[in-house]
């Protein structure tokens, strides 16, 4: 990608969010928060994720 190409990309992604609402913005933010993978799972792995959940499970048994 020349330099060029890079800044005509930036710019057109800073305008086409400067052009939304701050509602829009606020909700676009907000869907991206709860979609988010968990503290376990982004920094571990699935399967220490399991496990801290069935130790969690058994636990409230």
């Amino acid at each position: 990608m020349k330099t060029n190409d890079y800044v005509k990309y930036m710019t057109q992604t800073i305008v086409k969010y400067a052009d939304q609402p701050k509602d829009e913005r606020r909700r676009i933010r907000t869907a991206r928060k709860e979609t988010k993978a968990s503290f376990w799972y982004r920094w571990f792995g699935i399967l220490p994720y399991i496990v801290y959940f069935e130790v969690k499970k058994r636990r409230k048994l």
